[in-house]
C-alpha cells in the first residue's frame, strides 16, 4: 500500500510541475514575441488549471 501512495504523490506532483512548466513556458514565448506582460501569468494559470485536472480526472474521479 505505501509503494501505491508514494507512486501517487510523485505522478500528482509530476502533473503539476509539468502543466506549470509547459504552459508557464507557452506563456513566456508568447509574452516575448507580443510583448504583453500578463501572458507569463495566464500561462501558468492555465497550466495549474491543466495539472488539476488531470488529477482530478486520474484520482479523484474514479
Amino acid at each position: 500500500m505505501a509503494k501505491q501512495d508514494d507512486s501517487a504523490f510523485w505522478t500528482i506532483f509530476a502533473y503539476l510541475v509539468s502543466g506549470l512548466v509547459f504552459w508557464g513556458g507557452m506563456g513566456a514565448l508568447a509574452d516575448h514575441f507580443f510583448h504583453l506582460h500578463f501572458l507569463i501569468f495566464i500561462g501558468l494559470a492555465v497550466g495549474l488549471a491543466a495539472g488539476l485536472s488531470l488529477i482530478w480526472l486520474r484520482f479523484i474521479r474514479q
